[in-house]
């Protein structure tokens, strides 16, 4: 097995993880299977229980874990299936190591960091490693490991030293580390600025590690003369000193380390060359510039509780392009957060308030993603009822598709009072519930969660149309609670359809309203399957109604084609 170690310095959020994946589909570009890990050296034992506001989206996968986002773009990017082991989190470790030790599996010996930890964390990579991930049989020929955070943080100390040891076993041909960096350029002077990387480094160096490339964050693109002091005070040829400046999308990422010829460096490094092609990126480059070119949009209201940060709904942002694009359209994202919809907010913020209305009111279609509590539930009520007076196309995700239950209850059956057992456990009618089987004591991990089946009633309806007539789709849920399946009744002879069901038929997954454009809600997170070049149908559903062309797409496929 051949190891890519990313690792981060100066400061985090630089994109240790878009850089990873791009490394990743260059290498695969090159004719290699590629494998992934992230390695998160929080306590917690998954993202599970983070909220979106610090830590961005939660990503689930198909075994039902709960991860970091960066594996959502290892995913879009290498298009392939991960599990929570490709997700390694200090708690994993301390946790296993501790079982052990209960066990007496150490045999009295006193347990410590070294070796115990970093023996835990060695054999951990080192399996998961070996896992095919691309649906092939035998393991990849390269893992690239991402190592969050920032070189120097204390409780990256232990996965340091476990991947300075792993390095030393497996030698010098089978181990590539590339440390990102930024270069800052200070206004007043103007000038770019090597010293925060040159510290970076020599960090890194003094705990046992050094880098073999230095992939240099940016604005602008690198002088030739910050490389050749680089290359000078941080020990590392000028030819694998590569700069990812900014660039107008991150699909150009990939085409930019092509470019700077970095598969060149690493497969040097890792003794591949003679097995490796040239990198076939013509599909790639393909879509990095078509969506450069786009010239038409489409107005998107989201309405939600974490708009004040974009990455807590980074996959449904992703959804949205993926489906843009096969339209030939350019996104125009207009976040409304949920609470200045509010009738209080009139009073309390007229201004926001004003504003959220008329976004609402200007957008082509509503979007009403996941969430969890009921701080701006009822904005999101509101956003449903428009939509579904106006003839707006909607997507409820989850919670959006629970909201359009609620307001459809309050509106259209007259239940005034009717709510989610969430938001109000005094409700004289709970339309959506508790799952029978989730923990009210414990957090992680008691949901619905993973890959689950969900079965169309009929495939006479928008949704199964859209999943090309399927009589079933698997998709990948996160929620506790879900709609009482004692209303289902009642909504649907008042119009409210509930067109896909679990195995079971009491877990409702997919309602529609017939004689609206486009008003679809859906019980799982169809935004985590979303690939490039391979559209979420709910997304593409959405966008298709946005601009009036769902009905045509659906009789050309219909028609065979």
């Amino acid at each position: 097995m051949k190891y890519v170690l990313v690792t981060g310095g100066v400061v985090s959020g630089l994109g240790k993880g878009v850089t990873a994946s791009s490394i990743g589909v260059v290498l695969k570009a090159c004719g290699l299977r590629v494998t992934s890990i992230k390695i998160d050296p929080y306590l917690n034992t998954d993202a599970g229980t983070m909220s979106p506001f610090e830590h961005g989206e939660v990503f689930v996968l198909d075994d039902g874990g709960e991860v970091d986002l960066d594996l959502g773009n290892y995913e879009r990017f290498l298009d392939v299936t991960l599990t929570k082991e490709n997700n390694i989190t200090t708690g994993k470790i301390y946790q296993s190591v501790l079982h052990k030790e209960r066990k007496g599996d150490f045999l009295g010996k006193t347990v410590q960091v070294v070796p115990h930890i970093t023996d835990a964390i060695k054999e951990r990579i080192e399996s998961v490693a070996h896992v095919p991930v691309d649906g092939k049989e035998g393991p990849a020929d390269v893992c690239v490991i991402e190592l969050g955070g920032t070189v120097g943080d204390i409780e990256s100390m232990p996965f340091i030293e476990a991947l300075r040891q792993l390095f030393f076993s497996v030698g010098h041909d089978n181990f590539c580390l590339i440390h990102v960096s930024l270069i800052p350029v200070l206004g007043v002077v103007g000038e770019q600025k090597t010293k925060p990387t040159q510290h970076s480094v020599r960090e890194l160096r003094a705990l046992g590690l050094t880098p073999h490339l230095l992939a240099c964050r940016s604005a602008q693109p690198l002088l030739d003369n910050t490389k050749q002091k680089l290359s000078q005070f941080c020990h590392v040829p000028a030819a694998n000193i590569l700069n990812i400046h900014d660039v107008p999308n991150i699909w150009h990422i990939p085409l930019l380390l092509r470019n700077q010829n970095a598969h060149h460096s690493i497969l040097k490094q890792l003794d591949l060359l003679s097995i490796a092609t040239p990198p076939d990126l013509e599909a790639w480059t393909r879509m990095a510039e078509t969506f450069d070119n786009l010239t038409d949009s489409v107005r998107i209201a989201m309405v939600g509780k974490y708009v004040g940060l974009t990455d807590s709904y980074l996959s449904v942002v992703k959804a949205l392009l993926h489906a843009c694009i096969a339209c030939s359209l350019k996104p125009s994202i207009d976040w409304i957060a949920a609470s200045d919809l509010e009738d209080d907010s009139a009073e309390s913020a007229p201004e926001a308030h004003a504003a959220a209305w008329k976004t609402l009111r200007n957008a082509e279609c509503v979007l009403v993603p996941g969430g969890f509590g009921d701080r701006g539930v009822s904005g999101m009520i509101l956003a449903a009822k428009y939509a579904r007076e106006n003839n707006v196309p909607y997507l409820g995700i989850c919670l959006g598709m629970q909201i359009s239950v609620i307001e459809y209850a309050r509106s259209v059956l007259g239940f005034e009072r009717a709510n989610s057992a969430e938001f109000d456990k005094e409700t004289p009618n709970p339309v959506v519930i508790f799952m029978p089987e989730g923990s009210r004591t414990h957090m992680g991990s008691t949901m619905r969660l993973g890959s689950r089946r969900t079965l169309f009633q009929t495939t006479d309806c928008v949704t199964s149309k859209l999943y090309c007539n399927a009589q079933y789709v698997d998709e990948r849920h996160r929620h506790r609670y879900e709609v009482n399946p004692d209303i289902i009744e009642v909504l649907e002879e008042a119009g409210l359809k509930f067109v896909g069901k679990d195995e079971t038929g009491k877990r409702m997954e997919v309602l529609e309203l017939p004689g609206h454009p486009f008003y679809v809600g859906v019980q799982f997170h169809p935004e985590f399957k979303s690939r490039p070049g391979k559209p979420s149908a709910p997304f593409l559903g959405l966008i298709l109604s946005a601009k009036g062309q769902l009905e045509a797409y659906l009789n050309w496929h219909q028609n065979g084609s």
